[in-house]
C-alpha cells in the first residue's frame, strides 16, 4: 500500500502558520507540517491533531518527500532573511514544477525578485498575501495569491477551501496577477487598513477630547454607525474596545494604553511605492506621519514641559447640538475613507500598468468583502463601480460615491475647521478634504511652483497657450530681454504633446 501524501504544505507553526495549517487540514487537506523547533510541530499534533490529516515531519528533508507532485509548500515564517533562506533551501530539496508559496508581508520588489530566481530553476513561486490575523487564517482568510497562472490550478481549489466567504457566499481569494501582483496588493490594503484606523481614531479624539464624551458613550455611537453605511469590521471592534473596562484599574481600557502605534512597515511601504510610481496617496501618508509622530516620545514631552501655544483641545460647537455635530462626524468619516480607499485602488491600478499585471479591481474588492481586517459594506459598492464598465478613472467619480462626497461636503468641512480651531489634530481627515479639494480645482498653485522650478534649475515649462516645452533665460532684469531670449529658446524646441508638456 502506498504511503499517503500531502496535497499542500506549512512551513512554520507559530500563530499564524498553525492556524492556517488547522483551516486546511479542516477542509478536507492532507497537511504536511514543519517547524525548525520541533516542540512547535508536537504542540500542534497533540492539540489539534484530531481536526485533519496532519503529517508533521522532523526535517526539511522528510517534510519535502511527504508532499505528493506537484510539491505544494507555504513558508509562514519571519520575512526577510529567514524566509529567503527557507526559500533556498525548499528549492534545493524540490523538482521543477514544484510550487513555493510566501504567505508572508514581503516586499512585492523582493518576490518578483525570488520569482524570476526559481522560475530559473523551473519552480513555480507565489507571493501570497494572507488577511485576518491569527483568527482569519484559521476561520477564513481574504487570500490574495500573485504567481504564475498555471500554479493557481494547483493553488485554486486549495485557497477557495479555506477562505473567508463573502455574504453572497464567493471564496474571498483570487488569482491576483503575475509575479510579486498578490504581496502589492496586500501592501496596499495595509496601507488602506492604516488610513481607515487613523480616521476612526480621530474620530474618536473628535469626541472624546473634542466634546468630552466618555468611552462607553462613544462606543454607543459606533454602534449606531455600524448599523449604516460605515459598516465594517474596525467600526465594530472598535466599540467593543471602548466598552471595556481595565480589571485592575476601573478605567476605560483605552486609557491605560500608551499612546503610541507601532508600525511593521507596510504601510511605509504602500506611501513609499506610491511616491516612486508616483500617484498620490496623503490620506494614507498621513496615517503613517500620524503614528510616527506618536512615537516621537521626547519631542511631545519636550512640547508639554514648554506649553506651545494653542489652545487645550475642545470642540466649541457655536451652537449646533452635540448630535448634529456628532453626525457631521460620521459624514466626514465615511467621505474621507471613501477618498482613501479611492487612492488605494487608485495606486493598485498604476502599479498594475506599470508592472504589467492584469488586476481586476472589481476582484480585489469583492475579496476584502470578508476575512479581511478592512472588510466593510461598502467595498460592495466598489465593486459594483468597477464592474459596471463605466468607470473612468477614480472612485470619486463613480456615481454613487460622487453623490456621497456631495452629500457629506457642509458635515466634512466643519469638522476640519472646528478640529483646526479647537486645536484636535485630523491630519487624516484634513489630506482628505484637501485632496479632494485639489481633484476639484480647474488651477492648482503648481504653475507657480514650476515656474520656481525653470527659475534656480532650469527645468522647463509647458504653456497654457500653445504646445511646445519652454525654458526662460532668467540671469536678466530686463522683462523684454528674458522674452526675447524665451523665444529663440522656444521656437528650436521640438514639440511636443499635451501630456508631455504635463510630465515637463
Amino acid at each position: 500500500m502506498a504511503e499517503k501524501k500531502a496535497n499542500i504544505g506549512v512551513v512554520g507553526l507559530a500563530a499564524m502558520g498553525a492556524s492556517l495549517a488547522r483551516n486546511l487540514a479542516r477542509h478536507g487537506n492532507t497537511v504536511a507540517v514543519y517547524n525548525r523547533s520541533g516542540w512547535r510541530t508536537d504542540e500542534l499534533i497533540k492539540d489539534h491533531g484530531d481536526e485533519g490529516e496532519f503529517i508533521p515531519s522532523k526535517t526539511l528533508e522528510e517534510f519535502v518527500g511527504s508532499l505528493a507532485k506537484p510539491r505544494t509548500a507555504i513558508i509562514m515564517i519571519k520575512a526577510g532573511n529567514p524566509t529567503e533562506k527557507m526559500i533556498h533551501a525548499l528549492a534545493d530539496l524540490m523538482e521543477p514544477g514544484d510550487i513555493i508559496i510566501d504567505g508572508g508581508n514581503t516586499f512585492f520588489k523582493d518576490t518578483m525578485r525570488r520569482e524570476k530566481e526559481m522560475a530559473a530553476r523551473g519552480l513555480n513561486f507565489v507571493g501570497m498575501g494572507v488577511s485576518g490575523g491569527e483568527q482569519g487564517a484559521l476561520l477564513g482568510p481574504s487570500i490574495m495569491p500573485g504567481g504564475p497562472e498555471k500554479s493557481w490550478k494547483t493553488l485554486g481549489p486549495i485557497l477557495e477551501s479555506i477562505a473567508a466567504k463573502a455574504p453572497d457566499g464567493t471564496p474571498c481569494v483570487t488569482h491576483i496577477g503575475e509575479n510579486g501582483a498578490g504581496h502589492f496588493v496586500k501592501m496596499v490594503h495595509n496601507g488602506i487598513e492604516y488610513a481607515d484606523m487613523q480616521l476612526i481614531a480621530e474620530s474618536y479624539d473628535l469626541l472624546r477630547r473634542g466634546l468630552g464624551l466618555e468611552p462607553a458613550k462613544i462606543a454607543d455611537i459606533f454602534d449606531e454607525w455600524n448599523k449604516g453605511e460605515l459598516n465594517s469590521y474596525l467600526i465594530d471592534i472598535t466599540a467593543d474596545l471602548l466598552r471595556h473596562v481595565d480589571a485592575k484599574t476601573g478605567k476605560p481600557f483605552v486609557d491605560i494604553i500608551v499612546d503610541e502605534a507601532e508600525m511593521k512597515g507596510t504601510g511605509t511601504w504602500t506611501v513609499q511605492t506610491a511616491l516612486g510610481l508616483p500617484v498620490p496617496v496623503p490620506s494614507i501618508g498621513e496615517a503613517v506621519f500620524a503614528r510616527g509622530l506618536s512615537e516621537r516620545e521626547e519631542q511631545r514631552h519636550e512640547a508639554q514641559d514648554k506649553h506651545l501655544a494653542g489652545p487645550e483641545a475642545h470642540i466649541d460647537l457655536n451652537g449646533e447640538s452635540v448630535d448634529d455635530f456628532v453626525e457631521d462626524v460620521r459624514k466626514a468619516l465615511y467621505a474621507s475613507k471613501i477618498i482613501a480607499y479611492a487612492q488605494g485602488f487608485d495606486e493598485i491600478a498604476e502599479g498594475a500598468r506599470q508592472y504589467g499585471w492584469d488586476i481586476d479591481l472589481g476582484a480585489v474588492a469583492r475579496i476584502w468583502r470578508a476575512g479581511c481586517i478592512i472588510r466593510a459594506q461598502f467595498l460592495n459598492r466598489i465593486s459594483d463601480a468597477y464592474d459596471s464598465g463605466k468607470m473612468t478613472s477614480s472612485l470619486v467619480f463613480d456615481p454613487y460615491f460622487e453623490r456621497s462626497l456631495t452629500e457629506a461636503q457642509d458635515a466634512w468641512r466643519n469638522v476640519v475647521a472646528k478640529a483646526a480651531l479647537g486645536g484636535v489634530p485630523a491630519p487624516a481627515f484634513s489630506s482628505s478634504l484637501a485632496y479632494y479639494d485639489g481633484l476639484r480645482s480647474k488651477r492648482l498653485p503648481a504653475a507657480l511652483i514650476q515656474a520656481q522650478r525653470d527659475f534656480f534649475g532650469s527645468h522647463t515649462y509647458g504653456r497654457v497657450d500653445r504646445p511646445g516645452v519652454f525654458h526662460t533665460l532668467w540671469a536678466t532684469k530686463d522683462q523684454n530681454e528674458i522674452q526675447e531670449e524665451h523665444t529663440e529658446y522656444a521656437s528650436q524646441l521640438k514639440f511636443k504633446t499635451g501630456q508631455d508638456v504635463k510630465k515637463n
